[in-house]
C-alpha cells in the first residue's frame, strides 16, 4: 500500500491506470470515468503528437484542462510505438508471445516501417504516411507541453522474438536516451526512467541497476514479457529487486484480471492496460464467475450472442455498478446486436468499474495483511 502524490491529487496504490490514448477513455466522458473508480489515467504521447498536436493542447491549458480531467495523469514516451509500428507490425506480435514463432530479430536488424538511429526514431505517420521524428529530446519536449503529472523517458520497447544480441543493443540505446531525457527535462513533472532487457535475466538486472541509479522520480518496467505469464512474473522479480524501494514502479501495458495479483505481489505500484475498454468495444463483459475472499474468479462473456437476448439478469449479478443495477443482459445484448453505440459505453463503464473495484479489494487485503 502506498500513496502517489501529484499536483492534481493523490492515488492510492496499487492502482490500475486506464488508458486514455487520445485524451479520453473511449466512449466515456470524464465524470463516468471517475464514477467507475479511476484514480489516474495514462495518455499516449505519439497519438497526441499526431493529433491534435502538443501545441494545441498547451494553448488550451495543458492536457488536464483540455480533457477536463481533475485527477493525476501520465503520458507515455512513444517508445511503445517503436515496437508496435515496427517489429510488432512486421511479425504480428504483442508484448507477450502467445503462439510459437520461428522468426527471430537479431542485432542490427531493421523493422520495415520505422528507422531507429542513435539520436531517435523516424516513423511513418499512420494518418498520412508522412515522416516524423521522435527521439529522447523530442519526446520530453512533447510531454512537457502536454503537461501530465508523470512522464516517461523515451525508450525502445523490444519484441518478444528479439534475441539476446538485439535486446542488449536496444537496452544500451535506451540507457543512453535515458540520460538525454534527464538532461532535457526542464519542468516540474515527475520523470520515470524505463527498464528494458527483454526476457534475459542479466540484461533486466543490468538495466534495473543502471536506470535505478539515475535520478528519476520513479520507474517504468517496459519491453516484452516473454512467452508466458510465469515468465512475466520472473522478469518482474529480477527487475524490481534492483530498483530503489522508496520510488514508485509502473508496469507498462500489462493488466489482465489474472495478472493483477501476481504483478502486485512482485512489487508493482501502478499498471496500465487497454483490456477493459478494448474488450468492451468488441462486445465482451468481464463478470464474476464466483466470489472469493482472496481471488475472485472472473470470466468474459460475448454479450452480442443471441443466447443473452432473453436473459433477464443484470450484466453481472455480483457487481454493484450502475449498469449492472439498471440494465438486463437482454437489453445490452439487443443494443450490441443493433450496433447501438450506447452498448459500448455501458460495457466500458462496467468493465472499468469491475477492474478498479477488484484492485481496490486487493488494496484492502494488503491493508488487512491477507495478501
Amino acid at each position: 500500500m502506498g500513496i502517489l502524490k501529484t499536483s492534481h491529487g493523490e492515488a492510492h496504490t496499487p492502482a490500475f491506470v486506464p488508458v486514455a490514448t487520445q485524451g479520453v477513455v473511449k466512449t466515456l466522458e470524464k465524470d463516468e470515468t471517475i464514477a467507475a473508480g479511476s484514480q489516474l489515467l495514462i495518455a499516449n504521447t505519439f497519438h497526441l503528437h499526431l493529433k491534435p498536436g502538443e501545441r494545441v493542447v498547451a494553448k488550451q491549458g495543458g492536457l488536464h484542462t483540455f480533457m477536463q480531467w481533475p485527477r493525476p495523469l501520465m503520458t507515455d514516451s512513444a517508445g511503445f510505438q517503436v515496437f508496435s509500428l515496427g517489429f510488432g507490425r512486421d511479425f504480428g506480435t504483442g508484448k507477450i508471445l502467445h503462439s510459437a514463432h520461428t522468426a527471430t530479430v537479431s542485432k542490427n536488424q531493421k523493422p520495415k516501417n520505422v528507422r531507429i538511429y542513435e539520436d531517435g526514431v523516424w516513423f511513418s505517420s499512420p494518418l498520412d504516411g508522412s515522416k516524423l521524428f521522435i527521439g529522447p529530446k523530442e519526446s520530453i519536449k512533447i510531454q512537457q507541453q502536454l503537461g501530465a503529472d508523470i512522464i516517461f523517458a523515451f525508450d525502445e520497447c523490444t519484441s518478444p522474438i528479439a534475441d539476446y544480441t538485439y535486446n542488449k543493443q536496444a537496452m544500451e540505446r535506451t540507457h543512453r536516451w535515458a540520460r538525454v531525457c534527464l538532461q532535457t527535462k526542464k519542468s516540474k513533472q515527475a520523470l520515470y526512467g524505463i527498464v528494458q532487457g527483454g526476457k534475459f535475466r542479466d540484461l533486466r538486472e543490468e538495466s534495473a541497476c543502471f536506470i535505478g541509479g539515475l535520478p528519476f522520480d520513479g520507474f517504468g518496467i517496459g519491453g516484452e514479457f516473454g512467452d508466458s505469464k510465469k515468465t512475466m512474473t520472473q522478469m518482474l522479480s529480477w527487475t524490481i529487486t534492483h530498483l530503489p524501494p522508496q520510488k514508485p514502479r509502473h508496469l507498462l501495458g500489462i493488466g489482465h484480471l489474472e495478472d493483477i495479483i501476481p504483478i502486485i505481489k512482485e512489487g508493482t505500484d501502478t499498471f496500465d492496460c487497454i483490456v477493459p475498454t478494448h474488450y468492451a468495444r468488441h462486445g465482451y463483459a468481464f463478470i464474476h464467475q464466483k466470489s472469493s475472499n482472496i481471488q475472485p474468479d472472473f470470466k468474459k462473456i460475448d454479450i452480442s450472442k443471441k443466447v443473452f437476448l432473453n436473459d433477464l439478469k443484470g450484466l453481472d449479478p455480483l457487481c454493484d455498478c450502475v449498469v449492472c443495477k439498471t440494465y438486463t443482459r437482454g437489453y445490452i445484448s439487443h443494443l450490441m446486436r443493433a450496433k447501438e453505440i450506447t452498448a459500448l459505453r455501458l460495457l466500458t463503464f462496467h468493465n472499468l468499474y469491475l477492474f478498479n473495484s477488484f484492485v481496490s479489494s486487493v488494496r484492502s487485503l494488503i491493508q488487512k495483511g491477507l495478501l
